[in-house]
């Protein structure tokens, strides 16, 4: 009894022992490895690198939009545009309300007490409790103004160029150019552009109201501009989506046929061949293991960039892993099932459509329709790559870095087509599996 109760104390204080470290141990590793990345990804430099202003002018432009008050400084012309943009440039004779020419002069109210003036020899902004800013542009001395050497975080100057950021609005003075920008929440010009008859007018005023444009009925007409948007393109975004969830589709129901009949040839009780099981296997994990991204780009560079190679990136790695779930449903069917069949005399193929599919048939739709959900926000990447989709119109619009708006509004339109996918693939599986609506 004695060497029996010291071998239970034993065990028993080798096993508080094991927790003790366990419970100190991993939380020192946990710690070590937290301070690891602290020192490998130079967590204190980032920090001191990050620069949230333009995080919060980002944030900003991506629900706002900015009106650009420019003038040449070489002719003195002016020209008042939404973003820049010629299509939402104003009329010369139509200027908004904020903006007053008198002559060779063009004075801009910001709001808040902010008034910048386009004087005949420069400019003048009025910055309540800092005083006016006065900046002359020069072509043999830059950019010449009446500040000292002391300036404000929101005032840049170099010798070509005067920079101002305050709350109401941004001043740009160059040699030969002079901005002014304003902001306004909203994505402006969003349904109608400037040239549109139907600008500026109300829902109510189109569809209830009396014809705008004596050529066209309101709902044709402003179907039609809008549609037409030249600036938010909406038939060009619409034609995108559908682009990526074609993508999506082929590339997934096509990697399903592909992977059926694969399947069948890797399952051990439909395949006894040994040899031939391994090289199909073999197969799938190299289709599986390269991710499609890297098949994108491979087949880019053999058959070009377009909405039929993501399709194919997509088919590629989706035959692999479908190969593998579909052969290892089909080693785990009941084979009386099929001698049940067989046993009516049906031929071999008719063994498998009626002995086979029916019990392999939820594993086959709940993984495709699942898949087809996931391969949407893919496809969204892949179009990037390949050149179709709105992943590519997403990529432009972030690198130009003129319009984040347009960013946002990409982002929105994707999560809603993931939503409606995701939606449509529980609806779809439901109905399909357990033949319930709900």
């Amino acid at each position: 009894m004695t060497d029996t109760t010291a071998l239970i104390r034993t065990e028993a204080l080798g096993l508080i022992a094991r927790k003790r470290l366990i419970a100190f141990g991993l939380p020192a590793l946990i710690l070590a490895y937290l301070a690891y990345v602290f020192v490998a990804f130079d967590l204190p430099g980032l920090a001191e690198r990050a620069r949230l202003d333009n995080a919060r002018a980002l944030v900003a432009d991506s629900y706002s939009y900015k009106t650009h008050v420019t003038r040449d400084n070489r002719s003195g012309a002016v020209s008042i545009a939404i973003e820049g943009e010629r299509k939402g440039t104003y009329p010369p004779d139509r200027p908004p309300a904020w903006v007053t020419r008198d002559g060779d002069r063009t004075t801009i109210d910001l709001g808040r007490g902010h008034v910048v003036q386009f004087t005949p020899d420069g400019l003048r902004y009025d910055v309540p409790g800092f005083g006016p800013i006065i900046a002359t542009p020069s072509t043999a001395r830059g950019v010449i103004t009446n500040l000292g050497d002391d300036l404000p975080d929101w005032i840049n100057r170099s010798k070509n160029r005067l920079a101002i950021s305050t709350p109401a609005g941004r001043v740009s003075v160059t040699r030969n150019r002079t901005e002014v920008f304003r902001y306004f929440k909203g994505w402006e010009l969003f349904f109608f552009t400037l040239d549109s008859p139907y600008h500026g007018h109300s829902l109510r005023q189109v569809a209830f109201g009396p014809r705008i444009d004596p050529a066209r009925p309101n709902l044709v007409g402003a179907w039609a501009d809008f549609w037409g948007n030249a600036m938010w393109h909406h038939a060009d975004v619409a034609w995108a989506i559908f682009e990526t969830i074609l993508m999506a589709f082929l590339g997934t129901m096509g990697a399903a046929l592909v992977a059926l009949p694969l399947g069948f040839v890797a399952a051990r009780n439909f395949t006894p061949v040994a040899g031939i099981r391994f090289g199909i296997r073999r197969v799938f994990d190299f289709l599986r293991g390269v991710d499609a991204l890297i098949w994108t780009i491979v087949l880019a560079r053999a058959f070009g960039p377009g909405p039929l190679t993501g399709a194919l990136a997509i088919l590629i790695t989706d035959t692999g892993t479908f190969g593998k779930m579909f052969s290892e449903a089909l080693e785990n069917v009941d084979a009386r099932q099929i001698e049940g069949v067989q046993s009516t005399g049906a031929p071999l193929v008719s063994r498998y459509r009626f002995g086979v599919i029916p019990q392999i048939t939820p594993v086959l739709l709940s993984q495709t329709l699942y898949y087809l959900e996931s391969n949407t926000r893919s496809a969204t990447i892949i179009g990037a790559i390949t050149g179709g989709g709105i992943g590519l119109l997403l990529t432009q619009a972030m690198i130009t870095q003129k319009d984040w708006e347009e960013v946002s509004y990409y982002i929105i339109l994707i999560i809603a087509m993931v939503m409606l996918m995701d939606w449509l693939s529980g609806l779809l599986r439901r109905r399909l599996i357990t033949g319930a609506a709900r």
